[in-house]
């Protein structure tokens, strides 16, 4: 039987944080389980004693990234006594300060492996559930229309996760500016209020209104009453 690997100085996440660094950088299909061993400076059976697959290993460094993220996020939002300061806060965010490469590597073997199927789903149903709590916060206190907020939610959270792969293919015509103003668009038709997207549009390089355009074609029954009847 193999002996043991010698792990007592290394720790979890100093594991993560070393595959999250290398899958970013190199993509998972080429981060081999040695490569994340040299970038926390030890063997490879020592990351293997913690992790079975590189799937695993994918899935668990991308958990640890979103609850930094939401962490850091919380104790922000708590500051905030308005809702509608809150879902800005949520965007911008997502469009400023996430980085999506680990991301699109889950996404990418969700398409394939159950396992990074089933974290996939974990993560995106926590941050589709986060956005539309704050609506329906916004609602309670008539800051936002009515509309039913896990519709508007998983709206606003495919819009901005197919802006934000563009972003991160470095799209020229997808800045993170504009990715931010469309999603505030979107957030602003759906929910009748105000965010201040038009603040936006000179660093968007575009003052179209190209979200406000598309909710009006395409989900006209989110919005409220009296959007409804402009659509008319």
């Amino acid at each position: 039987m193999s002996p043991r690997p010698q792990i007592d100085h290394l720790r979890k996440p100093q594991l993560l944080q070393a595959a999250a660094g290398v899958i970013a950088e190199r993509g998972i299909a080429s981060t081999r389980i040695a490569d994340v061993a040299e970038r926390a400076g030890t063997s490879s059976p020592a990351v293997l004693y913690w992790f079975e697959s590189k799937d695993e290993l994918l899935a668990e460094a991308l958990t640890v990234e979103e609850e930094r993220f939401y962490g850091e996020l919380t104790e922000r939002m708590t500051a905030l006594e308005r809702p509608r300061d809150r879902l800005r806060l949520l965007l911008e965010a997502s469009a400023e300060e996430y980085d999506w490469t680990l991301w699109m590597e889950l996404w990418t073997r969700a398409l394939r492996d159950r396992s990074t199927q089933m974290a996939r789903r974990r993560l995106d149903d926590r941050w589709r559930s986060q956005i539309a709590a704050v609506i329906r916060d916004g609602q309670e206190a008539g800051e936002f229309g009515e509309a039913h907020s896990d519709d508007v939610a998983l709206v606003l959270a495919s819009l901005i996760d197919g802006l934000a792969v563009q972003v991160t293919l470095g799209d020229p015509a997808v800045s993170k500016e504009r990715m931010l103003r469309c999603a505030l668009e979107m957030a602003e038709s759906l929910l009748d209020c105000e965010l201040d997207a038009a603040a936006y549009e000179t660093a968007a390089g575009d003052g179209s209104g190209a979200a406000k355009y598309a909710v009006r074609e395409t989900v006209p029954h989110l919005a409220d009453t009296e959007l409804r009847r402009e659509l008319e």
